[in-house]
């Protein structure tokens, strides 16, 4: 099959079922991201946008169909695949009892990077991200929002082709949710393809160009952000996103 060069992300007739379960959750989900996009996936609780970015990052295996990034298969201890994407998750990913250099240095080193480059990047990112003058402290001692910025320097740290972000700025001061927005609008100019979900949805209008809606493991609607809102006559993707997945109350057991 031939591999088309325009694609950060191209899932085919995929399918996954959880452990346990005869009838798949996922079944013949197709989706497609472009190099470079700013892509937002949201959904409702227990929709599947962590279970489809789990199984994007190799954390889960497919059952049937194919995930690709950037023409490589996706797959669990894969590598090649696993240096070209960061993950920002929405639990924190670091040592709490380590410094963000100490975090930094393991992570690199975890990464295969050289020592050399290694104290580069650090004091770029401490540098960018404003965490300079508390380098040497532990990050249990730090604010929520300074541990956002751990937790994205870390995902950064080697330079990742495509970026994963799981509410990456919950729980963060307006200072603190501007600059890290700011920061990924930066990447994604030098070539960094995003993808988003989040909760924000006001936060997400001025982040993502391409949106899709998924619920109950399904995409239910997938195009340009303001086509999208054109189509379905909403003024803003809050609005959209009740118009497509309802008002009600949502139990995610």
């Amino acid at each position: 099959m031939a591999v088309n060069n325009s694609l950060a992300i191209d899932i085919e007739n995929m399918g996954f079922r959880y452990p346990g379960n005869s009838e798949l959750f996922i079944s013949g989900l197709n989706l497609q991201v472009q190099k470079g996009e700013r892509f937002g996936l949201f959904g409702p609780n227990a929709a599947g946008k962590t279970t489809l970015i789990s199984l994007m990052t190799g954390l889960l295996s497919v059952d049937e169909g194919h995930i690709r990034l950037f023409g490589r298969e996706v797959g669990r201890r894969n590598n090649a695949v696993s240096k070209l994407f960061g993950f920002v998750p929405q639990d924190f990913s670091f040592y709490q009892e380590l410094t963000p250099v100490e975090n930094l240095e393991f992570f690199g080193a975890w990464s295969g990077l050289d020592k050399q480059t290694i104290r580069k990047r650090t004091d770029e990112l401490l540098h960018i991200l404003g965490l300079e003058e508390v380098r040497n402290k532990q990050v249990q001692k730090f604010s929520g929002g300074m541990k956002r910025r751990v937790n994205l320097a870390i995902g950064v740290f080697h330079k990742p082709q495509i970026l994963f972000l799981d509410e990456p700025t919950v729980g963060v001061d307006v200072q603190t949710r501007y600059a890290i927005i700011k920061y990924l609008l930066e990447l994604n100019k030098h070539g960094t393809t995003l993808i988003y979900t989040s909760h924000q949805l006001s936060e997400a209008e001025g982040l993502c160009e391409q949106v899709a809606l998924i619920d109950d493991g399904k995409i239910i609607a997938h195009d340009d952000l303001d086509k999208l809102l054109k189509d379905y006559h909403q003024d803003s993707l809050e609005h959209l996103f009740l118009n497509l997945t309802g008002k009600g109350y949502r139990n995610d057991v």
